[in-house]
């Protein structure tokens, strides 16, 4: 008996992997000929191995208990490949869900062509001419957002990045940025080919060439002299956060319009994407993507407000270091942050309940918040204590946000854990702004106070953010199906 119990577990996994191995091609055409790209409950499909299409698979099941087998997943592929579709975002794991719950019986064939029938056809591009990128600043943030942006080009109709502009560097300058994009201690090594063009002084990524600018001043660069037009500046660097400093980007020869990847000052508007984004006009030509714990917080925030009403509460952000603070002891012009970071737990400042406020308006003067840098690298956790505007439970409240997380406009910002051993390291590249730990989540007897434990990937997860706000300025996002 166990040897027959081995053999057919041994026999459905290689069944699996067969169909797993045989969409691969299909998926790849899609995403290239008509930039749709496809996922199982919000875990892209595109660009990955036959294995982690089959973890995909199985991290569906954890959560949206749903069993979803890769075998099905395929016949679903082959009839979306069938329909040449405009650019759209297919969310197939949802798709067999409703497949199978539906009462009808129709085959999957037909169900699918039912449920798709309304979009679009024909491998139209979303621009007549791809928008053009450029990332001032190489640094966490810039090179992630490089990792994502050659990842979502896709055929390149719909963006394109450009250049990377950095301060003037030694002989060897454009090969070590090179060793730095490939390789990295925390995220692991980049999963495509970069080689250099030393005559144009760039990089050729996964077959687009990159152009490396020197520049010491946002308003010397020249990026028309290279080609590029109407460039979307994404500005990693933090050094400029006014109207003044970042519309220097602006009077740059080809520049047309400016992300700030930190919270911004003055009257510039702080998005965090999913929540606020659609609020910003086509004219607004400064934006800022506020910070990584924004983006974390805002969004879960906003979700239980809505649902559970907050009136007062407090967020601690137990944060991982950052290249801000100092390797060993040294001067530093803030209190306690000189403290050498790997060795120390360093309590600091936030902005996050000012930024909240600007976010969601609706929130202002209900929340204070503090921070503590720890010894990690990365992931980061923000434990939001709340009073609750009417009594709820542990089960109401989980249930709502992992419902939030598997559909709806928070979808892709909102995740949600069920493992009871998860710790941050195991959250290291999760998409998703906030990750809910359902394991963590407290409510008080009195049922009208909880405690929240939110992780998230504050390099990664927020960069994602960044690209998804990126995408919507340059209004080549595709739509969701199904919502």
């Amino acid at each position: 008996m166990s040897t027959e119990r081995a053999n057919e577990f041994l026999n459905s996994y290689n069944e699996r992997l067969e169909a797993a191995e045989a969409m691969l091609p299909l998926i790849g055409r899609l995403w290239r000929n008509n930039e749709v790209p496809t996922y199982v409950y919000g875990i892209p499909l595109h660009l990955k191995s036959p294995t982690d299409i089959l973890k995909a698979h199985r991290s569906a099941r954890h959560l949206a208990r749903q069993e979803l087998n890769a075998v099905e997943t395929y016949e679903v592929i082959k009839v979306i490949s069938e329909m040449n579709l405009s650019p759209a975002r297919i969310d197939v794991g949802k798709l067999l869900t409703r497949f199978q719950e539906q009462e009808a019986e129709k085959s999957l064939g037909t169900f699918i062509r039912g449920e798709l029938g309304g979009l679009p056809t024909g491998q139209q591009p979303m621009r007549a001419e791809p928008q053009d990128v450029v990332l001032y600043g190489f640094g966490r943030i810039g090179r992630l957002l490089a990792r994502l942006l050659i990842e979502r080009m896709g055929g390149g109709s719909r963006f394109r990045l450009r250049a990377i502009v950095t301060r003037p560097g030694g002989a060897d300058d454009l090969s070590k940025r090179a060793d730095l994009l490939r390789r990295d201690s925390v995220h692991g090594p980049f999963k495509g080919t970069i080689t250099l063009d030393r005559d144009s002084r760039g990089m050729v990524i996964n077959g687009n060439l990159v152009h490396l600018i020197y520049s010491n001043a946002p308003e010397e660069t020249d990026y028309a002299s290279y080609g590029i037009k109407d460039a979307l500046v994404i500005d990693n660097t933090g050094i400029w956060r006014d109207r003044a400093g970042l519309g220097r980007h602006l009077q740059a020869n080809g520049a047309a319009k400016v992300v700030l990847t930190a919270p911004a000052k003055d009257d510039i508007p702080n998005i965090v994407f999913g929540i606020n984004h659609e609020s910003v006009g086509v004219e607004e030509n400064i934006l800022s993507a506020a910070s990584c714990t924004t983006n974390a917080i805002v969004p879960v925030l906003k979700a239980v407000n809505e649902e559970f009403g907050i009136q007062s509460g407090h967020m601690q952000s137990v944060h991982a270091y950052t290249n801000d603070q100092n390797l060993i002891d040294n001067y530093h012009k803030k209190q306690r942050r000189g403290r050498g970071a790997a060795l120390n737990m360093v309590i600091t400042e936030t902005g996050a309940a000012k930024a909240v406020a600007k976010v969601c308006p609706e929130l202002r003067g209900k929340l204070t918040a503090n921070a503590i840098r720890v010894p990690t690298p990365n992931v980061s956790m923000a434990i939001i204590n709340l009073n609750l505007g009417r009594k709820t439970s542990v089960e109401e409240i989980n249930g709502y946000l992992r419902a939030l997380s598997l559909g709806g406009n928070l979808q892709y910002q909102v995740d949600y854990t069920t493992s009871p051993d998860i710790v941050s390291t195991d959250l290291v590249g999760n998409r998703h702004a906030s990750i809910v730990d359902s394991h963590a989540t407290l409510v008080h007897e009195d049922g009208d106070k909880c405690t929240l434990y939110v992780w998230y990937d504050n390099e990664f997860g927020y960069a994602c953010q960044v690209t998804r706000l990126m995408e919507h300025v340059a209004q080549v996002r595709p739509q969701v199906y199904p919502v």
